[in-house]
């Protein structure tokens, strides 16, 4: 029986020929999206970026719409962190608060198309 389109899309990300549910496979994304909540990761993974930065800022979409506008000051805290990850790592793709929900602004901006492996 043949691959299901989301085996395909794993296999060819493994750089395998085939790849059935179940199976555990390594995959290099085509994107990284993160969100509000994102603040916290990138106080944990700090020493890790100030080492290696980010391999690849183009990868990575960052949208800001899970607790928007901020209901206090730990939130408007989160967000300005994540304006400065921005800033810091040269993060391309960032939407503010307004732009819309992270799924659908990647597909909105044309940074998923079919085929694409996207985490987050």
């Amino acid at each position: 029986m043949g691959m299901t389109f989301a085996e395909k899309i794993f296999a060819r990300k493994a750089g395998k020929s085939e790849v059935r549910a179940g199976e555990i496979v390594f995959c290099k994304p085509d994107r990284l999206l993160m969100h509000d909540n994102a603040a916290a990761i990138t106080d944990k993974v700090a020493k890790e970026l100030i080492e290696f930065g980010v391999a690849n800022p183009d990868q990575v979409v960052i949208v800001l719409d899970h607790t928007v506008p901020a209901v206090d000051e730990k939130t408007a805290a989160g967000h300005k962190k994540i304006r400065e990850f921005v800033q810091r790592y040269g993060i391309r793709h960032f939407y503010d608060v307004g732009t819309g929900v992270c799924h659908q602004v990647m597909v909105e901006k044309g940074l998923v198309l079919p085929g694409m492996l996207a985490v987050g």
